[in-house]
């Protein structure tokens, strides 16, 4: 499973809100729901997320091995 955890200690830590993505980077509200809810988003939206927090893949997500 992957797991987007990370995501959001990275943006608390680089002091970037939900609001800040959606209104100044048009970052659709579902984009980060699908975040929220650990499911699929694209290579492309990683890609967007790290050039706005400036940051790593495992910045942002993690995969977690399921038992």
């Amino acid at each position: 499973m992957i797991s987007y955890a990370n995501l959001w200690k990275t943006m608390k830590e680089k002091g970037v809100t939900q609001y800040t993505l959606i209104k100044t980077h048009g970052i659709s509200p579902s984009q980060i729901t699908r975040l929220k809810r650990n499911e699929y988003v694209s290579t492309h939206t990683i890609d967007i997320f790290c050039k706005i927090l400036d940051c790593r893949v495992e910045n942002i997500m993690e995969y977690i091995k399921e038992e």
